[in-house]
């Protein structure tokens, strides 16, 4: 079962994806060299209560914070702590959660710290038109995996352009999202178009790519949560939740002129 919304609910999310947007663009504003990913989680749980909502990772099967931080080959789920300090040259992608009034806003963002290599500001303008690609895809009548292959497909024109194969997550994707963060379905990244449950007017869903500069391989660490590529090479994540509507995607993790 996939969660329909009506238009007063989807107003709610808008509102929840609203907090979102201004926590991680606080977040933005203080992510620089000498900064710790415990200051940006501290920042984004005061920004997010100071709304009147609540952080949705924290606590969320026993994750220890308010914002997932991942840095340089950390893919995602990565945790803030007093001992990662950002660096000149690191990337840096920040997933954070929101609940208002018992609805879900999610979003991710890849940020660069100070000065960074060009093939990392590639890599993460790849996956942001990867993800901007998959949003204008969603229709109301189309299928989910019209999303997934345009995801896919818009990572590898990237790919061909920069002259990199960049490697595609596989096992993490988007999902459906409204009174619980993480519903169904299930959405990859990548796949052959026209096939999944059909896209339908008050439905949301969380599209999230995440690629790296190399291989799809997956390592996770011995805190059980945070993983890493497992040669090595840098990861990007970028995600917005996105409503269904009969005039086309509603974006509601972005300001209106997104």
């Amino acid at each position: 079962m996939i969660e329909i919304k009506t238009p007063g609910e989807l107003q709610a999310m808008r509102a929840a994806g609203l907090v979102v947007w201004r926590t991680l663009t606080a977040v933005r504003e203080i992510a620089k060299p000498g900064v710790t990913t415990a200051d940006l989680d501290e920042l984004a749980e005061q920004t997010i209560r100071d709304a009147g909502a609540v952080p949705s990772f924290k606590g969320y099967h026993g994750f220890p914070a308010s914002i997932c931080a991942s840095v340089n080959e950390q893919i995602v789920h990565g945790i803030p702590s007093k001992t990662q300090v950002l660096n000149d040259g690191d990337i840096i992608s920040v997933d954070c959660g929101a609940i208002l009034d018992g609805w879900h806003g999610d979003s991710a963002v890849t940020l660069a710290i100070g000065e960074v290599s060009k093939a990392d500001l590639a890599l993460s303008a790849a996956t942001e038109a990867a993800m901007w690609a998959g949003i204008a895809a969603v229709s109301s009548g189309g299928r989910l995996t019209d999303i997934s292959h345009a995801v896919q497909t818009a990572a590898e024109k990237a790919g061909r352009e920069d002259g990199v194969e960049y490697g595609m997550i596989v096992e993490y994707g988007g999902h459906g999202i409204g009174r619980q963060m993480h519903m169904d379905p299930f959405l990859p990244n990548l796949g052959k178009p026209g096939k999944g449950p059909r896209l339908k007017t008050g439905m949301a869903l969380a599209i999230e790519p995440m690629l790296t500069g190399g291989g799809g391989e997956t390592v996770e660490l011995e805190d059980g949560w945070t993983v890493v590529t497992a040669d090595g090479s840098r990861a990007s994540h970028w995600e917005h939740t996105v409503a269904i509507t009969d005039d086309g995607p509603w974006v509601l993790t972005a300001p209106e002129d997104a």
